[in-house]
């Protein structure tokens, strides 16, 4: 559903927004449309980072296209409708799909398909998400 109040964010290379949210190397984040993005999330944009439509993440997010402890590097991925719980680092290669919730004070890293997801590393909780009802597979 779109947000008739959402603008297109004007973006710096590691100044605040004015939502407080920080992009380093802004020219390789794709943003979509009505997008929530929370406040002192830092995005590292250089090898890409591309954000679909409608997708939320909370505050104090860290999403990495490049580690540097490890020196791993590339594009991170993610799809329309994902959720992205407070304070969850996303390391570099991660692709999250949409019907994707990531719980808070998660680490993620890989490929998330379907579902909900937590934890460090972030691994599956509860099944599928249908029709916005979250179907229990314990």
């Amino acid at each position: 559903m779109k947000n008739k109040n959402w603008e297109q964010p004007i973006i710096f290379h590691g100044v605040p927004t004015r939502w407080n949210w920080i992009v380093n190397y802004p020219e390789g984040l794709e943003l979509g449309e009505n997008v929530d993005i929370g406040a002192f999330t830092f995005i590292n944009a250089k090898y890409g980072v591309r954000i679909g439509n409608n997708v939320k993440i909370g505050g104090g997010c860290k999403i990495y296209s490049h580690n540097t402890i490890d020196d791993t590097k590339g594009g991170i991925i993610i799809y329309d409708e994902a959720r992205i719980g407070a304070n969850s680092v996303i390391l570099p290669m991660s692709v999250i799909h949409s019907n994707v919730t990531i719980g808070a004070l998660s680490l993620v890293k890989g490929y998330y398909l379907n579902g909900v997801f937590g934890g460090v590393p972030a691994k599956r909780l509860i099944g599928g998400i249908v029709n916005e009802k979250i179907i229990n597979t314990w």
